[in-house]
């Protein structure tokens, strides 16, 4: 039995937002209302909804790039929204993230050695020459060269990119990864090739993934787990198997029933 790696229980998120004619008035939108979830150490949990439904900002509150109202996230253990700042600096190493847009996430004026390297040189990983022989070793594995070092973003296709972002996550050895989206910017032959490379990855390097997608075409391949999320609440959570094979909850129905040739038995 797999033990749970990231668990986060009852997740608040409220965004203020202007309103009114002139912008003079605010609204508040609730993008995450108690959410809880778990990640069990060496699987993949997807999380699906549709745009708006609160997936995003449940992957950036996870990693702590935005900050909680409240509720609590645990990662072996340790809550990282009571951290320091050098105490998560240093536990980021092993919480890393795949974006959804693999051209605005890489920085068009940095060499794509410079771009997988950071995080080595961020966080002090061995000296120069060591980082290199590890963005090397990353670059070949993810299916680039180590010509590609010298390369700049614009200089590869969507599919390179994403594999770009992928090694820059992985160079780290992180434990978990969370991909927001990760292969919505891709053509679908593309996305399988980026989907079987990441559950290779997977099992080589014992990593545990979040998969936010609105898909659930693509998380069917990839995901041990799903949560489904409506609104900033989930909805449904289960096996994969079981809720392709009987969801229970309408929303859930209703993306089943998207997927064209798929027939969904309502519970």
């Amino acid at each position: 039995m797999n033990e749970d790696i990231l668990v986060a229980r009852h997740l608040v998120k409220t965004y203020t937002q202007r309103s009114g004619r002139f912008g003079f008035g605010t609204t508040s939108v609730q993008a995450l209302n108690d959410v809880s979830i778990n990640l069990r150490a060496g699987t993949t949990l997807a999380v699906v909804g549709e745009s708006g439904s609160g997936k995003s900002t449940l992957a950036r509150c996870l990693l702590q790039l935005q900050p909680l109202d409240s509720g609590e996230v645990l990662f072996l253990g340790q809550d990282l929204a009571k951290m320091h700042a050098s105490e998560l600096r240093e536990v980021r190493k092993n919480l890393q993230m795949v974006f959804q847009d693999p051209f605005a996430s890489l920085n068009p004026r940095m060499r794509v050695g410079e771009i997988v390297g950071e995080g080595l040189l961020i966080h002090g990983l061995g000296n120069a020459a060591e980082q290199q022989k590890k963005v090397v070793a990353m670059l070949k594995r993810v299916g680039l060269s180590e010509a590609d070092m010298q390369k700049y973003p614009h200089e590869f296709s969507g599919g390179q990119r994403q594999r770009i972002g992928i090694a820059r996550a992985l160079v780290l050895h992180p434990m978990v990864v969370v991909c927001d989206e990760p292969v919505s910017a891709l053509d679908v032959s593309i996305q399988a090739q980026i989907l079987l490379l990441l559950k290779e990855l997977q099992q080589e390097m014992a990593l545990s993934y979040i998969f936010i997608s609105h898909d659930l075409r693509v998380v069917r391949h990839i995901a041990d787990d799903i949560v489904v999320m409506y609104q900033g609440q989930v909805v449904e959570r289960g096996k994969v198997a079981d809720i392709y094979r009987q969801p229970q909850h309408s929303y859930t129905q209703n993306l089943l029933a998207a997927i064209p040739g798929k027939k969904v038995m309502n519970g």
